[in-house]
């Protein structure tokens, strides 16, 4: 797994601790898995999906009643990461504050990584 020791890899605001939380006692799932997947005009975007089971590969993050679960493949993009919720007059929704992130799109759904070799010897120096 990637990260510090004692460090979880993400963290969670209030307002994203209390819907994590409202979602998975109205859905009875055990939380949310994150992840990244090619795509958008940026080159990624994040994923969130149910999750029912918790994968052995995963790093579970709990906080405040909440759990998200981070994918395998995401741990090195995600180390760092503050999840929010917001909610506004036009939309609601997850917010992802990542360092790690070079570059985003206008809409703010699509975004690019800093390189992959450079995030992993930032993670081990």
């Amino acid at each position: 797994m990637f990260g510090i020791p004692g460090k979880q890899a993400v963290t969670m605001t209030p307002a994203a601790m209390s819907q994590i939380t409202k979602l998975m006692q109205r859905a009875g799932h055990k939380g949310l898995r994150i992840g990244i997947k090619k795509g958008g005009c940026a080159g990624m975007e994040y994923t969130m999906d149910y999750v029912d089971e918790i994968d052995a590969n995963d790093e579970v993050v709990e906080e405040g009643g909440a759990r998200v679960m981070i994918a395998p493949m995401a741990q090195m993009f995600l180390f760092g990461t503050e999840i929010d919720y917001e909610t506004s007059l036009l939309e609601s929704g997850f917010k992802f504050r990542n360092p790690n992130v070079s570059e985003a799109c206008g809409c703010g759904e699509s975004i690019k990584f800093r390189d992959v070799e450079d995030l992993a010897a930032e993670r081990e120096g």
